[in-house]
């Protein structure tokens, strides 16, 4: 898929749209963030359905150029099996190189009934604020 230019700052902006519906690995869309003031952002799994006996990892990649993407998730999930929100920060503040990001899903499933997977997600991208990051920062160093 090819990049898709976005609106960073207190925009929302998918990874994955929500409740999309799987049964297979996957990617996202490419979203550019190399116009983000900050470089960490806050990321959202939301799982609106699933089946039984099944697992959902999902994990963000970067990329320079929207093409080439990382051989390692920059960061990743951990392994769920059940309808939730979970959130986690991006940091790609070691990764100057890192312009680009997209989503990547891998599905599982094991055990009786039906042996197609599927999992209904989103995810979504926010940048978190510089003025967010010099207030935890400073809370955090207070409280060493």
């Amino acid at each position: 898929m090819g990049a898709m230019n976005t609106s960073l700052g207190k925009d929302l902006v998918d990874l994955v749209a929500a409740k999309t519906v799987v049964n297979a690995k996957g990617d996202g869309a490419a979203v550019d963030v190399s116009a983000a003031t900050s470089r960490v952002f806050l990321l959202t799994l939301e799982i609106t359905n699933i089946i039984e006996q099944e697992s959902l990892d999902v994990s963000v990649y970067g990329s320079a150029d929207g093409a080439a993407w990382s051989p390692k998730a920059v960061v990743a999930f951990p392994q769920k099996f059940y309808r939730e929100q979970s959130v986690l920060l991006l940091d790609l503040t070691a990764h100057p190189d890192v312009k680009f990001v997209r989503a990547h899903w891998d599905v599982a499933r094991w055990g009786r009934g039906t042996e197609t997977t599927m999992f209904e997600f989103g995810v979504t991208l926010r940048e978190v604020p510089a003025n967010i990051l010099k207030e935890a920062a400073a809370e955090a160093r207070a409280r060493a």
